[in-house]
């Protein structure tokens, strides 16, 4: 089976820490793999209000999440303090993606890296609409 492979940016332009708690642990004892979607989220939320945006106006605009993949690298325990970095990346005309390494703050080591596709998103029209310019010139190649 074809294993998702996620490369990372040379830089990442935003970093945030999450404390695993206890709601984030599987009976593996460990970092279940259903909380790193929101972890992302979260990640997300806070890169884009470090810009001044908010999900339901960036630069007149919104976005939808498209896809989302996580690649896992360890274990994540609770206790750990993860340190959350995020890139905007493989801009088109109409979205682009967010990817992420995830790391223990305290050792450094990579325990996942994602990603989450976006399209940008008139609710109002129901329509997918363009990258706004300010949003791409900060962040495209």
């Amino acid at each position: 089976m074809a294993r998702i492979r996620i490369d990372l940016p040379e830089e990442f332009v935003f970093s945030t820490e999450i404390p695993i708690l206890i709601n984030h642990i599987n009976r593996g004892n460990h970092l279940s793999y259903d909380s790193i979607l929101p972890m992302m989220e979260e990640t997300r939320i806070r890169f884009m209000q470090s810009l001044g945006y908010t999900q339901e106006n960036i630069k007149g605009t919104s976005f939808i999440v498209t896809d989302a993949a996580v690649v896992y690298k360890r274990q994540g325990r609770h206790g750990q303090t993860l340190k959350f970095e995020i890139a905007p990346t493989s801009f088109t005309g109409k979205g682009c993606d967010f990817v992420f390494r995830i790391s223990d703050r305290d050792t450094g080591d990579e325990i996942a890296r994602s990603k989450m596709g976006i399209l940008f998103f008139d609710y109002r029209q129901q329509k997918v609409v363009p990258v706004p310019d300010e949003f791409r010139k900060r962040f495209a190649d």
